[in-house]
């Protein structure tokens, strides 16, 4: 493809991918997927070029994009290689009409800029969300240790204590180690989240939104698979991930439970008051992801918003019934939003007489109401905000 082909054929994925954001469609990753595997011609070079010229449109602007060539137009008021390959020739696109105007630069929504900044998120921190991720790793220490395993690479340690840091883009699924289970892929932030949940062996802990399990298995990790671990979730799709990644880590403590949306404790009754600890990785905005998900800042809107921060109070209510007297109820969103984290806490604490909020003696991250905010800017991990709380005995 010539370079003005590749600059034509990111304006026909951007289409795709903000009529996506805008109407709940496929995430950017499936739709480049797809668009490829129609036009086998490209080749390995220009899938690769097209995809960049993607990401770097989505990231340079702020606002959903009118459509994907005014995206690249914006693009091109950051890369004057741009500009010069609307050229019209071949497969590239048109020449740029004095009337056509560049989408909005910034780092999201007006209105969303705004949440961010009223939870402190200065201009530094918000823009350092959308810079390109590493791929982080966690040794699993059923099987091995971060100091002796041997990786075809070398990787940087993190402070998460099982870390592991390589370049965005390093092809670990290739290696033996991930094939047999020695290392899981899982953000450094992740990493301390569960951390913070101080699992250990012989303990009760459910995981109350699993998901497809990479935190269930830092916890059955941490507990040496001795004690009970009950994984659920209502995605009956991203549960069924979670057994065969068990069988390949080693992890036999865990156990599935599919939950019926509105009827959580139905299925969970077996287990109120009986759990050391529960985990509650909530459904968020998820704005500390966007160096991975850049589109993922247009899906959001106030309706959903509300939603999320509805459900979020409900599974704080939810967990509270299941831990045990004196138990810990740790609280955890990959947003960066207060009314999503500090605040939510707050008013779980209000309204739960006895309950308390402990101090939380992690290697990274800075104080955000009761809980710890992790964020690319500070910490080099996916942002985050956890808390640790203690039920009354």
């Amino acid at each position: 493809m010539r370079p003005s082909a590749r600059v034509q054929a990111a304006i026909e994925l951007l289409d795709s991918i903000i009529d996506a954001a805008v109407n709940g469609g496929a995430p950017a990753d499936r739709l480049i997927a797809e668009y490829f595997k129609q036009r086998r011609y490209a080749g390995s070079k220009d899938r690769r070029a097209v995809r960049e010229l993607v990401y770097a449109a989505i990231r340079a602007c702020g606002p959903v994009p009118p459509s994907g060539r005014a995206a690249m137009l914006r693009l091109a008021e950051i890369d004057d290689t741009i500009l010069p390959l609307f050229d019209g020739e071949g497969h590239g696109p048109e020449p740029v009409d004095e009337s056509e105007t560049a989408a909005n630069g910034g780092v999201a929504p007006v209105w969303l800029e705004q949440l961010l900044d009223q939870s402190d998120i200065g201009e530094e921190e918000a823009s350092a969300l959308l810079d390109r991720a590493p791929l982080d790793l966690r040794v699993n220490s059923l099987k091995t240790e971060r100091d002796s395993i041997e990786l075809p690479e070398p990787g940087e340690h993190i402070s998460a204590p099982n870390g592991l840091r390589f370049t965005a883009g390093t092809n670990v699924e290739q290696w033996d180690a991930w094939k047999s289970g020695q290392i899981e892929i899982q953000d450094g932030g992740s990493q301390l989240a569960c951390q913070a949940v101080n699992a250990r062996p012989g303990e009760s802990i459910i995981d109350l939104c699993a998901g497809a399990g990479g935190k269930t298995l830092s916890l059955a990790a941490a507990m040496e698979n001795k004690g009970w671990l009950v994984a659920s979730d209502i995605d009956r799709g991203r549960l069924s991930k979670l057994e065969p990644r068990a069988r390949r880590a080693g992890a036999s403590v865990v156990e599935t439970i599919l939950l019926d949306p509105g009827k959580e404790l139905d299925r969970l009754s077996e287990y109120r008051a009986k759990a050391d600890a529960v985990l509650i990785d909530a459904p968020c905005s998820g704005t500390g992801t966007w160096r991975r998900n850049p589109e993922a800042r247009w899906r959001l809107d106030n309706q959903r918003l509300e939603r999320l921060l509805t459900s979020q109070a409900k599974l704080l209510e939810i967990g509270s019934q299941l831990v045990k007297p004196g138990g810990r109820l740790v609280y955890i969103t990959c947003s960066l939003l207060d009314l999503e984290g500090a605040d939510q806490v707050d008013t779980f604490l209000a309204a739960n007489s006895g309950w308390s909020a402990e101090a939380l003696a992690l290697p990274a991250g800075r104080e955000r109401g009761k809980g710890i905010r992790l964020t690319p800017f500070h910490d080099g991990t996916d942002g985050f905000f956890i808390a640790s709380l203690r039920s009354p005995c």
